[in-house]
């Protein structure tokens, strides 16, 4: 048995929990999602708590038992207070635009790099070099996040691209010239 399965979720006032077969439909006030858990796990609802429980005793679902577990927990934080990642854009002449449902990014590169935002995403660009990406959905936050942050990756030389807010880089010299 996994000790983070075990824990109880405790469902907060605002938040519908429904199960249906093989996922967990959470809606809250900031929006719905629906959940879906490994085979072998069931969910019980009982006096405002959400309990993760395994079929079996198969020593091979208890990995699966806090996965479960915590998928679950990561929706009903989302729909209450929703999660946030934020970039910074470092460099001379980088900056990103916000123009509808996409962000349109001037890199470094000879063309511009134009970034479709999915459906349930939402971003915001403060001073031109400073983006928020915010959502219910806390894999697709971090990956929406990580797909920005892919398409210019911080230099460990020059220190620029597009990095994490508060993303430490280990500065590397360059080459030492021939004397």
């Amino acid at each position: 048995m996994s000790r983070i399965g075990k824990k109880p979720i405790t469902i907060p006032k605002g938040v519908t929990v429904k199960l249906v077969d093989g996922a967990v439909e959470v809606q809250g006030p900031k929006g719905k999602l629906r959940q879906a858990y490994p085979a072998g796990i069931n969910f019980e609802l009982a006096e405002g708590h959400l309990v993760a429980k395994t079929k079996t005793e198969d020593p091979q679902l208890g990995k699966f038992h806090g996965l479960a577990r915590s998928l679950v927990a990561n929706a009903v934080a989302g729909v209450i207070d929703g999660y946030k990642k934020q970039l910074d854009i470092v460099g001379v002449g980088y900056r990103a635009e916000l123009k509808g449902k996409q962000v349109v990014f001037a890199l470094g590169y000879s063309h511009a790099v134009v970034f479709d935002i999915p459906a349930g995403i939402d971003v915001a660009i403060d001073k031109q070099t400073h983006i928020t990406v915010t959502g219910v959905d806390r894999q697709l936050v971090g990956q929406v996040a990580a797909n920005i942050r892919r398409l210019r990756k911080p230099d460990p030389y020059k220190q620029k691209g597009v990095r994490y807010t508060g993303e430490v880089l280990k500065k590397k010299a360059g080459k030492t010239g021939a004397k």
